[in-house]
């Protein structure tokens, strides 16, 4: 089974590279700058599952598709879709499979409508990685899951393949029956997340010292509402283990999205917020204010990082 894995950054370098350990056939499509530094110092993970160093981990260049591959592992930020779905377009055959790991669901309608519904799978993944300034992959927590299975719930044929090939890699790989509600079931958590940790400029342990831990249930309880009125309700033991999570004193957990506004980079509030609140409805506002608050302080952030990049420099603060 061939695997282009699209990206190797933190998660696609991760997963794709776990794969390579285990003599699996991946190969990484990269943009240019990342395929000369793969090429002359190979890809690092650094995990307390163990390192891994590959030499010559096998690349492609966008132009240098020729041939379609079995599956196609998707794992950019939801912002970069557009641009990587017209990379990978040569590699998706009539029996190619791809397998999405981005957060939320608009993502799934964008695959869908460009390459047909039967060919996408859903999936997830938990995991907290980044790329060093050396560019190797560093691992930092003890999750490594990835989840994935055809949206109707069939052990389908290609998705018992690719189990088969997840088997024996250095990760937690498994086909799921029920991987649409997981997937809703990781939306509430990120948004939650990210919109609790952004609005207030801090992970969760500083929120529960500054006596708000029940603004990030609030806000936790808003989003699984929404869940709930599409047809995907969080599981009660899942939202009682967030809600531990959101509640811990002293916790440095927060989500990837602030350590992003904190280095004035792009972010994903469109896709993980402001979707989940549109499918809340015309009165999503009032159903779920403090989400309507966080993707409103989200899109002034971002407003704010367009006028300071159209400006130069000297914008900066």
């Amino acid at each position: 089974m061939r695997f282009l894995v699209v990206g190797a950054g933190a998660i696609g370098g991760y997963f794709g590279g776990r794969l390579l350990e285990a003599g699996r056939d991946a190969t990484f499509l990269v943009r240019p700058r990342r395929a000369a530094a793969l090429a002359a110092a190979g890809l690092t993970i650094r995990s307390r599952f163990g390192d891994a160093a590959i030499a010559k981990p096998p690349l492609a260049l966008a132009d240098g598709l020729k041939a379609p591959f079995d599956v196609v592992v998707l794992s950019c930020k939801a912002y970069d879709l557009e641009g990587a779905m017209d990379a990978f377009a040569p590699a998706v055959g009539p029996a190619t499979a791809i397998l999405p790991l981005l957060n939320g669901m608009r993502h799934l309608d964008a695959l869908d409508k460009r390459f047909g519904r039967g060919r996408v799978l859903g999936g997830w993944c938990s995991i907290s990685t980044a790329l060093d300034a050396q560019g190797r992959v560093i691992h930092f927590n003890d999750l490594h899951t990835l989840r994935f299975g055809e949206r109707d719930g069939a052990r389908s044929a290609r998705a018992e393949a690719i189990a088969a090939a997840f088997a024996g890699a250095k990760f937690d790989g498994r086909l799921s029956e029920t991987i649409v509600a997981e997937m809703w079931e990781k939306w509430v958590f990120i948004a939650a997340a990210a919109g609790i940790n952004c609005l207030m400029r801090a992970p969760f342990g500083d929120i529960v010292a500054a006596g708000a831990a029940d603004w990030a249930t609030a806000l936790l309880d808003e989003c699984a509402d929404i869940a709930a009125r599409q047809g995907f309700p969080p599981r009660p033991e899942f939202l009682a283990q967030i809600r531990g999570l959101f509640a811990a004193p002293g916790s440095s957990l927060m989500a990837s999205m602030l350590r992003d506004v904190e280095r004035g980079a792009p972010v994903e509030a469109d896709h993980i917020l402001a979707d989940l609140l549109r499918r809340a409805g015309p009165a999503g506002g009032e159903r779920a204010p403090l989400l309507r608050i966080a993707c409103a302080h989200l899109r002034a952030y971002e407003a704010r990082r367009a006028r300071e990049l159209a400006a130069g420099p000297q914008a900066a603060p």
